[in-house]
């Protein structure tokens, strides 16, 4: 058997790497399991583990990490592939893949082809539906939604809030959410930015409160003012790319594309250049003037504000 894992969702890939191997290890022992990584492994030393038949079992698993890093794998692929014995499963993880290259056409081809791409908010609330599910409780898709919302996109983090609070509540919702899941950082500059452009100037200042409440930095509040501007530039410079393009060129999230459109149709290419030069210059005067950092960011969203 084949199997290819591949695509940018590192965290769906790895999860469904780590069922794939301990289902067979619990049949067959950890001793009929070899891994070998691309990027190290010299051909020969992976072609002698594709070929090779299982020792003291009746089958063995070979696991190729990024074995497209080594050219004369990706060039004999195909032939590999075919010569495979019954008696080995190979499973191959490209998290990154040419799409213009016949190795990946080929492994298109294969039976065993799956991709994992990332998901959008809506994907992330049908998927924090599901594992709740799968621990016991029940989540509404309002309350997943609210949860992405207040977390973040990283799945990684949603996997760990929803197994604390599927041991907290049968049913979870918003409260129990606010109870136990703190706010991040990211999640809340741009819900400081989006009231700030919303033009509610005592609430976007209440916000600044919060995140210093939290212990973050100016200079930290301004990397990530930056960073949401210049998803508002990519945006603002896409023409008439869809948010799934801007973010697959720029490598970034598509929900984190989609969340920014809509304050990005409220501004101008020119303004969006301004917010990103004023921001620049306030970063460059901290570093040499002896200013007060909350009074300057303070100042600045009251400028968005406004």
């Amino acid at each position: 058997m084949i199997t290819i894992l591949t695509g940018a969702n590192r965290f769906l890939l790895r999860a469904e790497l780590q069922k794939s191997v301990a289902a067979f290890v619990a049949e067959h022992d950890e001793m009929a399991l070899e891994r070998l990584d691309g990027e190290e492994a010299s051909f020969e030393r992976m072609q002698e583990a594709l070929q090779s038949l299982p020792f003291l079992a009746d089958k063995k698993m070979v696991v190729l990490t990024s074995p497209s890093a080594n050219k004369q794998f990706a060039e004999k692929a195909e032939k590999l592939l075919q010569e495979l014995p019954e008696t080995t499963d190979l499973i191959i993880v490209e998290p990154k893949l040419d799409k213009r290259s016949a190795y990946y056409k080929f492994l298109k081809k294969q039976k065993g082809y799956q991709e994992f791409g990332e998901l959008d908010e809506r994907g992330l609330s049908r998927w924090l539906i599901d594992q709740a599910k799968e621990k016991g409780s029940a989540l509404s898709g309002a309350d997943a939604s609210y949860l992405v919302s207040r977390v973040g996109t990283n799945q990684q983090t949603l996997a760990n809030e929803i197994e604390k609070l599927s041991l907290y509540a049968d049913k979870i919702d918003r409260r129990a959410i606010e109870a136990l899941s703190p706010q991040t950082p990211q999640s809340t500059i741009f819900q400081l930015l989006e009231t700030a452009f919303a033009g509610n100037t005592k609430r976007a200042l209440e916000m600044y409160g919060e995140q210093r409440a939290l212990k973050v930095e100016p200079q930290q509040i301004i990397a990530m003012l930056a960073w949401q501007l210049h998803v508002l530039a990519l945006i603002k410079t896409a023409k008439d790319k869809t948010p799934d393009e801007i973010a697959r060129d720029a490598k970034m999230s598509p929900y984190v594309v989609r969340k920014s459109t809509g304050i990005a149709r409220s501004l101008t290419l020119a303004q969006t250049k301004r917010l990103i030069i004023d921001l620049l210059e306030i970063d460059e005067r901290l570093k040499r003037e002896a200013l007060n950092a909350d009074d300057t960011l303070l100042n600045y969203l009251m400028t968005i504000s406004e």
